[in-house]
């Protein structure tokens, strides 16, 4: 594997424990489809919450502005797919973003507010 993905895997992992440690219940990971992949999926209650995990150098801000509308719309559109997969298409959901830099972990809850 390299460096970049395992960083990115380890990434993910602290993301994990994070959300756990806070609650949630990781329901799985690194979900794919045809339209994308979603970092982390988790129950908060009733809610599902898909995570994506961004890691910078330079801190929260930096993990936020990296997320473009065009990534936005493809993790919305996955959101979705994930949903009807489940059969869980009505049911409550957000989008969360970890982000892990030099200071530690942010997370931003609702962060992708675009359904």
């Amino acid at each position: 594997m390299s460096t970049r993905r395992q960083q990115g895997a380890d990434a993910e992992s602290q993301a994990a424990t994070f959300l756990q440690r806070r609650g949630l219940v990781i329901v799985t990971q690194n979900w794919q489809c045809r339209t994308g992949e979603i970092d982390i999926v988790a129950r908060d209650g009733a809610t599902w919450v898909f995570v994506e995990v961004r890691q910078r150098r330079s801190g929260r801000a930096d993990a936020i502005q990296s997320i473009g509308p065009r990534k936005i719309a493809r993790l919305v559109t996955t959101a979705q797919y994930f949903l009807e997969a489940q059969s869980a298409a009505d049911e409550d959901w957000r989008y969360d973003v970890i982000a892990i830099g030099p200071a530690g972990i942010t997370h931003l809850v609702n962060a992708i507010e675009l359904h």
